[in-house]
């Protein structure tokens, strides 16, 4: 018998035949998970619709094309979100070529604001029981949260189906008119009920899942994805490519969760971790400019500036909001350089408070900045200002130590009698003295001026008796 001690090819041959087996039989089994035929992708949406959710979404359409699933399941509970993210999720929707279910789940959850129209643009709208929609009037973004105020009807105004005025500004009604177009379009392509939809936007309605159902504004009550995937088979829908009959029974589900990229592009436009990444990046650039070739401040600053402004930039920023930030902070930099007594101080956190109220005043849920971040910030800026006032105040009452002015405040000491002029003792030093009255040997003087290197004293009064 041969032994692999006395023939090591021989083994080396038979595992390189066994790994090669392996990988042809590997090669003609179907992939795992999401590659096989009979596939429906399922992914969650529990958050605030925003840049990092309309990312993930629009993938997620693509990743279906491409391995040709029969169908895309979003389950959702969410309380509305930016405009824009929605809108690039609709689209992403209507073109593409694999039918999108949305579910709003589980028991409990909802489809406001944005989520409303997310629904009406799907080609299955379901609900599970205790789920509500509605609520899709438009938040007018960047502006500061006011009820308007009520005024006379002018000619030219909008009139609703009653013939009277729209309420509002022309610039409220101009968002509420463009979102009612907007969603009686979607359901219309979807044959839904145009009219609620319409009152969702402008009345703020809002309905249950049963009742949703009865007025056909959903197609599908279903307790969960296994009763939706078998109460929507056999149904034709309208896909980019055409109509489409659906065939869900047995279909293998594969869920696909946030990758790397979806879960930092999520922080990233988070409005409080963009509101620090300024802050940091600002105060880095800041001090490696009191320390040059510190470098880390430096790069860390603008490393941090440079992932804020891309957050602002796709979120929906107040431009005047970020202006008196900076203003603010331009104010409190000027406190440190040019002592004010705290007036620079004051205006440059009212300036920074303010502006980071308004920055991101969107109204829409999960895109604001925490009040609480705001005055935890601006008590550390004026705790800051404080400490630097007291600093300056305190610096002013303390005796010079140096210079010429030290000695002014030192008293001077006769070595021997003189009436004109003499020596005497300063500090251990021994100075020339000029005194317009008699002094006496070891009278203690008090010096009035400095000429050069010549003293002027005078008898000190505070020594007497």
């Amino acid at each position: 018998m041969l032994t692999a001690t006395r023939h090591p090819w021989m083994l080396l041959s038979a595992w390189a035949l066994t790994l090669l087996c392996a990988g042809a039989s590997a090669a003609q089994q179907p992939a795992a998970g999401g590659e096989q035929a009979d596939a429906a992708l399922l992914l969650e949406i529990s958050d605030a619709i925003g840049p990092a959710t309309s990312d993930f979404f629009v993938r997620a359409l693509d990743r279906a094309r491409e391995r040709k699933a029969r169908l895309v399941i979003v389950q959702m509970d969410t309380p509305g979100g930016l405009d824009s993210a929605m809108r690039d999720m609709i689209r992403a929707m209507l073109a593409s070529p694999v039918p999108v279910a949305i579910y709003v789940s589980p028991s409990g959850a909802r489809a406001a604001s944005a989520g409303t129209y997310l629904l009406y643009a799907s080609h299955i709208a379901a609900m599970a029981p205790a789920t509500n929609l509605g609520a899709a009037t438009p938040v007018q973004i960047g502006a500061p949260s006011q009820p308007s105020s009520p005024r006379q009807p002018e000619a030219g105004d909008d009139k609703n189906k009653d013939g009277k005025p729209e309420p509002g500004t022309a610039e409220e009604r101009k968002a509420i008119n463009d979102s009612v177009a907007y969603i009686r379009g979607l359901a219309e392509l979807r044959g839904r009920n145009a009219d609620w939809a319409e009152s969702a936007v402008r009345a703020a309605a809002s309905l249950p899942a049963s009742a949703a159902l009865e007025q056909n504004v959903i197609d599908v009550v279903a307790r969960d994805v296994a009763d939706l995937l078998g109460k929507i088979d056999g149904r034709i829908v309208k896909v980019s490519t055409g109509e489409q009959r659906l065939a869900t029974r047995g279909l293998v589900l594969e869920r696909i969760d946030p990758d790397w990229r979806t879960r930092l592009l999520a922080v990233l436009t988070n409005p409080n971790v963009a509101y620090l990444l300024m802050l940091v990046g600002i105060y880095g650039l800041l001090l490696e400019g009191y320390n040059p070739g510190a470098i880390l401040p430096g790069v860390a600053g603008a490393i941090c500036l440079l992932l804020a402004l891309y957050a602002f930039q796709v979120l929906s920023v107040n431009y005047a909001g970020l202006g008196l930030m900076l203003l603010g902070l331009a104010l409190l930099v000027g406190e440190a350089f040019v002592p004010s007594f705290g007036s620079l101080g004051i205006g440059g956190i009212a300036a920074f408070v303010i502006g980071s109220v308004i920055l991101l005043d969107t109204g829409v849920p999960g895109f604001e900045v925490a009040r609480s971040l705001i005055g935890g910030i601006a008590f550390a800026g004026a705790l800051l200002i404080l400490l630097l006032a007291s600093y300056f105040t305190r610096s002013r009452r303390r005796p010079v130590v140096t210079g010429a002015e030290q000695l002014l405040a030192e008293p001077a000491i006769a070595l021997r009698d003189f009436e004109r002029s003499g020596p005497v003792r300063v500090r251990g030093e021994i100075w020339n003295a000029i005194a317009h009255a008699a002094v006496k040997e070891g009278q203690r003087l008090r010096i009035v001026r400095i000429d050069g290197l010549t003293l002027e004293v005078e008898p000190d009064e505070r020594s007497d008796g």
